[in-house]
């Protein structure tokens, strides 16, 4: 058997890191994640709590059968979390209602689910709402909430959109989006005759450059 002396194993070592260095390149798309603190502390800590959204999850078949008796136009009662369900996308994501506009603040609740912006009308009511989400860029694992609204530029009109509030099922449909810049004043309570959900996400997926608004008119079941 040939063996290989020091030198011949200095050159294989050489020889591996430089393959390792080309191929991370190469699928740089694919592999960045590795190098990003945020996404490996996400890792970790879904391995340690993986249970994180289970409550969510399992109700996001609840029928309204879940005590939903009407009287006198009584709203159906729905015993769940505040949630956000986009059917089309195979979504369903903790619904955060925002305290403060304040950024630190408004990263942190966006670390557990999609964030209900302050200053949003109630559902239902005249008026604008504005949900804020996080989105990645392709070949992020899904960790946290980094990734929930990667897809939305790929809604369409009449997609529906579902907020389960204060134990309360409310329906829209998708009527339009459009790509707005970085910086560009979140426009809250502007509509006065109609009740309109906005979701608003980075874009491209994962860049702070600009911003994805996909907008949503509130329909009666």
């Amino acid at each position: 058997m040939m063996k290989i002396n020091q030198k011949q194993k200095e050159l294989i070592k050489i020889y591996i890191v430089l393959f390792a260095v080309l191929f991370s390149i190469m699928n740089w798309d694919r592999v960045s994640w590795i190098f990003n603190y945020h996404a490996l502390a996400g890792i970790a800590h879904d391995f340690l709590y993986p249970q994180q959204d289970s409550k969510v999850l399992a109700e996001s078949n609840v029928s309204k059968n879940s005590n939903t008796s009407t009287q006198n136009n009584q709203k159906a009662f729905y015993d769940r979390e505040n949630s956000l369900e986009i059917p089309s996308l195979g979504l369903v994501t903790s619904l955060v209602k925002g305290k403060t506009t304040n950024v630190a603040s408004l990263e942190k609740d966006l670390d557990n689910g999609v964030v209900y912006y302050p200053g949003s009308v109630d559902p239902g009511k005249n008026g604008q709402i504005i949900v804020l989400g996080h989105s990645a860029p392709p070949g992020w694992p899904r960790i946290k909430h980094d990734w929930v609204f990667t897809d939305i530029n790929s809604l369409k009109p009449g997609d529906q959109i579902i907020l389960y509030f204060d134990n309360a099922r409310y329906v829209y449909s998708v009527t339009d989006k459009e790509i707005i810049h970085k910086g560009q004043d979140i426009a809250v309570g502007e509509v006065t005759n109609k009740n309109v959900l906005t979701l608003i996400s980075c874009w491209p997926p994962g860049k702070d450059q600009d911003r994805i608004a996909v907008s949503a008119e509130y329909h009666v079941d």
